[in-house]
């Protein structure tokens, strides 16, 4: 079954270039014109989303905001904005890539491609962890605490699954960028901090315990 991709973007010649581009390449697409249509479609369960952040209605920032605690796939921005903070602000809302416009829809194809076969080899993880009062369901890339279920984002998630999965490993704000955002991607390792913080918010709300170290000019790892 050909994977799903919705293209949110107000621009109707990039909607038709890019509609055009990846069903010729065997996806199937739905598309969304403005911020509202977007949360609509994002109800349709796509496998990969490409959002606008200059929207009319909503911008592509909020619409991330408001559909990611439901939305697992990956989200990449479609954006005229090159400024770090711009970036860093993307990734605070859930987004897991970027590409500036103008681009070339060769490298946004090939970018698609590698995030969605990043999510198939996750299908493929069938385990289990518990963790104290924790339970990280890699299967279905699920987070539970004493049976109540937190919501992670897909990269806040990866992060806690390549930490776990890891335990006692030392990983560098390099290594895991790379890991989780590929060599393909642009951006800056800092956005790896920020998720790491979100992800120790979210636990520190229901546990005391510490889940994630930092190990002071190494990096991050699981466990004390």
């Amino acid at each position: 079954m050909p994977n799903l991709i919705l293209i949110a973007d107000d621009e109707a010649d990039i909607v038709s270039l890019l509609q055009d581009y990846f069903e010729i390449n065997g996806y199937q697409v739905i598309t969304a014109r403005d911020g509202t249509e977007a949360l609509r479609q994002a109800g349709r369960n796509p496998d990969l989303i490409l959002l606008d952040i200059n929207m009319p209605d909503m911008d592509g920032l909020e619409v991330c905001t408001r559909i990611r605690d439901f939305v697992s796939c990956p989200i990449i921005f479609l954006t005229a904005r090159v400024e770090d903070a711009d970036k860093i602000i993307g990734f605070r809302v859930g987004g897991d890539d970027y590409i500036v416009k103008p681009f070339s829809v060769e490298e946004l194809g090939a970018r698609v491609a590698a995030h969605l076969r990043r999510e198939h080899r996750q299908h493929f993880k069938q385990q289990t962890k518990f963790i104290d009062d924790l339970v990280v369901d890699y299967s279905a890339r699920l987070v539970y605490h004493k049976k109540n279920r937190l919501s992670f984002s897909k990269k806040e998630f990866e992060i806690i699954e390549l930490l776990s999965l890891n335990a006692g490993q030392t990983f560098d704000k390099e290594r895991i960028y790379e890991r989780l955002w590929g060599c393909e991607s642009e951006g800056d390792s800092a956005v790896v901090a920020e998720h790491i913080r979100r992800v120790r918010v979210k636990l520190s709300a229901v546990s005391s315990q510490t889940y994630i170290t930092t190990v002071w000019g190494v990096g991050y790892r699981w466990g004390n």
